[in-house]
This record gives structure tokens, C-alpha cells and sequence, in this order.
């Protein structure tokens, strides 16, 4: 999964999700601080504002938990209440791959959907579903490892 941080606002963060190099939907996430993965810890800590800060640019693994907050939402359980998990994130714990519209619905966490209202994301729950079935879920069930580089830069596969 590459996620391509395009549009680096004060309040937001839009990108465009690409799954094997193909695109997907687009995204929602809190503001983008310039946090890597690269970074010590203190650094972070200093640039990081409680839920209201990206997680740093880096390449994470995705592993597939049950999510004992989004468990019982009627998408997470279709999977028996599995959401996928970022992880190995610096100073974050419970960065998930889940349905929302805006900044305000995450505390880290990616949103995907389509980038069709400014500073957000609509048919969120759909979008989740479809990346879900499409993709996630049947690399979950194959046991795939699977991981996701986020980034400020263009990917290569598009130039």
C-alpha cells in the first residue's frame, strides 16, 4: 500500500491510497507535522499534538486485529470485528485503516473515501468496504504480509 500525502493543509491532510500500484480512493487524516519514522522519539514528542497529528511518513507492516473500539460497528463486524492495524508507529498505539469523513474522526488513524468536499471524505463506510474486500481481506485470509509507505512524494510507479 502506498499512501501519497498530496494536499498538506493546517488542519488536514488529503492523499491518494494506491494498493499494487493502482489507485484506490483518497484519504483523511489529521495534520501532517513533517514527522518520519527516522526521527528520535523526543523529536516527535515535541512536533506531535495529541489527536491532532499524522502519524510520521514511513513504511509500517499492517497486521489484522480485532479493534475492541470499532468491533461491534456493522462494518468492522461483517470481519468479525478485524480492523487493520498500522503498526510499529512511533509514539502511536491503535493506528487503524477505518471509515470517516473528516480530521475530527480520527486520532491518528487513515480515513479513506472520495476527497469530494474540502477538508474531508464521503462514502467513507463503502469505500472501507470495498478496500476490504477487494484487497485487505483477501490478503489477510491468503496470510500475506502486507505494508504501507506513507509519503509526501509522488510514487515512482506514477512517473
Amino acid at each position: 500500500i502506498y499512501l501519497w500525502r498530496q494536499y498538506r493543509r493546517p488542519n488536514y491532510t488529503i492523499g491518494h491510497l494506491y494498493i499494487d500500484g493502482k489507485y484506490v480512493c483518497d484519504t483523511v487524516e489529521d495534520t501532517d507535522r513533517n514527522l518520519t519514522d527516522a526521527m528520535p522519539l523526543d523529536e516527535i514528542r515535541k512536533k506531535k499534538i495529541s489527536n491532532e497529528t499524522a502519524i510520521p511518513c514511513g513504511t509500517y507492516p499492517v497486521v489484522f486485529s480485532i479493534s475492541t473500539r470499532f468491533r461491534s460497528r456493522d462494518w468492522a463486524s461483517v470481519y468479525g470485528g478485524i480492523v487493520p492495524l498500522v503498526d510499529g508507529v512511533k509514539c502511536y498505539q491503535g493506528v487503524r485503516i477505518h471509515p470517516g469523513n473528516k480530521a475530527e474522526d480520527t486520532e491518528g488513524c487513515l480515513l479513506p473515501g472520495q476527497n469530494k468536499v474540502k477538508g474531508g471524505v464521503i462514502n467513507s463506510k463503502e469505500t472501507y468496504l470495498r478496500i476490504m474486500d477487494q484487497y485487505l481481506w483477501p490478503a489477510y485470509k491468503r496470510q500475506d504480509k502486507v505494508f504501507i509507505t506513507i509519503s509526501p512524494i509522488m510514487p515512482n510507479f506514477l512517473i
